[in-house]
């Protein structure tokens, strides 16, 4: 075979590279269901996930495949995974109290707690991840420790997600001083607001 042929076959090999997977972590009700949300409807055009004020409404892992996104003229294709939240406790109870029916609220706690096992399993399937937390929030907490924790241990790329920074209690700045180590990208995923920050923190996962 001619050099320049296999020279062309070489490359052709490599940028047929798969996708990467990105995984979307956190808290409960932190806002990852709307940023995977603002991610789909600019790129794809249609929403991934149904966003609710009550815990837990993200149960499974719900995932996008092959999102192309374009930055700075370049474009970066990755399978989106939106990961049910992350808690310390389900407590069927907690849903009773916000109006569920019993029957219901434990179904929810049950599926809840078993989408928790599902998100951290997924980690040996992520080759980055997106860490969510809500900028009105103390960043201190167990959740967020031990998600960062166990990112950290596996050695997967993270960049840390301030996001609800359109409310006026909002303090991103304590999440970057909890967390120097880290990139943490400010956003408002409800109003789109830094969303361009947010794609080129992701696309440098592509390089």
């Amino acid at each position: 075979m001619p050099f320049r042929a296999l020279l062309n076959l070489i490359k052709g090999l490599f940028s047929g590279k798969k996708a990467f997977s990105l995984g979307l972590y956190g808290n409960v009700n932190v806002g990852k269901t709307t940023i995977a949300n603002r991610i789909c409807l600019d790129w794809t055009g249609a929403e991934l996930g149904t966003v609710s004020e009550i815990p837990h409404e993200t149960r499974e892992v719900q995932k996008k495949e092959k999102v192309t996104i374009k930055v700075d003229g370049t474009a970066i294709t990755f399978n989106l995974l939106d990961m049910p939240g992350i808690a310390t406790k389900v407590d069927y109870r907690d849903f009773v109290k916000r109006g569920l029916p019993l029957a219901q609220a434990q179904k929810r706690a049950k599926e809840a707690t078993k989408g928790i096992i599902e998100a951290i399993k997924w980690l040996e399937h992520v080759d980055a991840a997106l860490l969510v937390m809500d900028a009105c929030e103390d960043p201190y907490t167990q959740v967020n420790i031990t998600i960062l924790g166990n990112l950290e241990a596996r050695k997967i790329p993270v960049v840390i997600v301030a996001n609800k920074i359109d409310r006026k209690n909002a303090k991103p700045d304590k999440i970057r001083s909890a967390f120097p180590q880290h990139t943490v990208v400010e956003i408002s995923a409800l109003k789109g607001t830094n969303i361009e920050d947010l794609y080129r923190a992701i696309a440098k996962y592509a390089k």
